[in-house]
């Protein structure tokens, strides 16, 4: 895919969403970490549906380690993976009051250094929280960037990185969050709705025209 193409999708996705959000709820940098730790091969639905009860009782470093393990586990179960969730968690509520004073890390390397953020994770908070322009790339965006031809790659990193050569300083703040919502939305793993699309006519998917045959 050339510049003018890449240019011009971004374009209309600032045109229709000009200041996209994660479909994450929270209201506290802290509630946005352990968020995107439970989101881990997990929908936001269920984070969501999780947290809502969870932060009611315990949405600070404080009171998720007066919780206890599994305290914290019990809230959580609902969640894939959740037995090293709530470790993760555990460890970094201890980190997070004790090491940084309540506050999250402002970058790369003390943000990995938390158990159970990687970097995905890292550039998804470094992004909102802290405006970076990190681009973090989860299911969504390694399939949408292959499939529209957008940035191919033949894994995470790879994609990352080309996506951090190809995509104009102007849209990297915005660009996983509308990457994101169109691959949940649009572009997603099994039902493709191109007729909804509203790349369609950059994209170069080029099984696209198969779905009105």
């Amino acid at each position: 895919m050339n510049k003018d193409k890449r240019y011009k999708i971004l374009s209309l996705f600032y045109s229709k969403c000009p200041e996209p959000k994660t479909e994450l709820i929270f209201s506290s940098d802290f509630e946005l970490l352990l968020s995107v730790i439970l989101s881990a091969q997990s929908t936001d639905f269920i984070v969501n549906k999780t947290t809502k009860t969870l932060f009611k009782i315990a949405n600070t470093p404080k009171g998720i380690l007066l919780l206890g393990l599994s305290g914290l586990k019990n809230h959580i179960k609902e969640i894939g993976l959740y037995n090293t969730k709530a470790l993760n968690i555990i460890r970094t509520s201890y980190l997070i009051l004790n090491k940084y004073d309540g506050m999250i890390p402002k970058n790369r390397i003390e943000l990995e250094s938390l158990p159970g953020v990687g970097r995905k994770t890292s550039n998804i908070l470094l992004n909102i929280l802290f405006k970076k322009k990190t681009i973090a790339v989860d299911t969504h965006v390694f399939r949408v960037s292959n499939r529209t031809n957008f940035a191919k790659g033949k894994n995470v990193k790879e994609v990352e990185n080309k996506l951090m050569r190809v995509v104009p300083n102007i849209f990297k703040l915005n660009f996983h969050s509308w990457f994101v919502l169109h691959g949940r939305y649009i572009c997603t793993a099994r039902k493709i709705k191109c007729n909804i699309c509203l790349i369609f006519k950059f994209c170069e998917f080029n099984k696209k025209n198969n779905i009105f045959s």
